[in-house]
């Protein structure tokens, strides 16, 4: 079986209604558990108080945010080069998730910064890259809704998903790229004295195991919904054609 079978559209929604039931379950089962076990089964950072378990959220939200402008830009290449619509919708569908997700992570950001920075904003290399990220996501909606044409709207936000994808690399390595600024090294690393304690890294682990379920299912659920309109454009226009 090639996995290119899946840009078939009709091919895409019969397994992809297959698998949803699962992964909504699991997504919501792992994010309950996670979070539930953060919040109020860890104990109070030394240093940081009970400010801290917001990384159940932060954390979480905000990888997610950075890897879907990576999967977007996956999908956008796909487009690009084998000019696949299934591609190219599915990065049409990601872009509002990964805004909501940039949304998330800014605010929790801000309220897990401000009694640790005393400010609830600072022009921090990574937080700045991060709301041009965001920016670019309100961007890129936009442009897909501005372009009646779909397929110069695909070809557009493709190009424009490239120029973003500096941003989203930034927002997720400017902490190693410049060492001024305020927001601290990364949460979770290989490198054991980095590395936040065990007591914050499992449900840690549990919450981003939740949250790349979560978007998996968000992704396939609005691209059906992305292919279904596009059916729907096209029936009404061969009505008109034929009227």
């Amino acid at each position: 079986m090639s996995f290119w079978e899946y840009a078939n559209p009709k091919k895409f929604l019969t397994t992809t209604e297959r698998v949803m039931p699962f992964l909504w379950l699991t997504s919501g089962t792992l994010v309950a558990v996670g979070l539930i076990w953060g919040f109020f089964f860890t104990p109070d950072d030394y240093r940081q108080g009970s400010t801290v378990k917001i990384i159940f959220l932060h954390v979480p939200a905000a990888m997610t945010a950075i890897n879907c402008w990576v999967m977007m830009l996956v999908t956008s290449l796909v487009w690009i080069v084998r000019r696949h619509h299934v591609s190219a919708l599915a990065a049409r569908a990601a872009a509002p998730i990964g805004a909501v997700m940039t949304v998330i992570a800014l605010i929790t950001g801000a309220i897990w910064g401000q009694p640790m920075w005393g400010t609830w904003w600072e022009w921090d290399p990574r937080l700045t890259s991060f709301l041009i990220l965001f920016l670019f996501y309100l961007g890129y909606m936009a442009l897909w809704e501005a372009i009646d044409n779909p397929d110069t709207a695909a070809d557009l936000t493709s190009v424009l998903c490239l120029v973003g994808s500096v941003f989203a690399l930034l927002s997720r390595y400017a902490v190693n790229f410049w060492n001024q600024g305020l927001h601290q090294g990364a949460s979770l690393s290989l490198d054991k004295k980095e590395n936040v304690a065990d007591a914050f890294s499992n449900p840690l682990y549990v919450c981003l195991a939740g949250f790349v379920l979560l978007f998996i299912a968000l992704v396939f659920y609005r691209t059906g919904t992305e292919i279904r309109a596009r059916r729907i454009k096209a029936l009404l226009a061969r009505e008109r054609i034929g009227a």
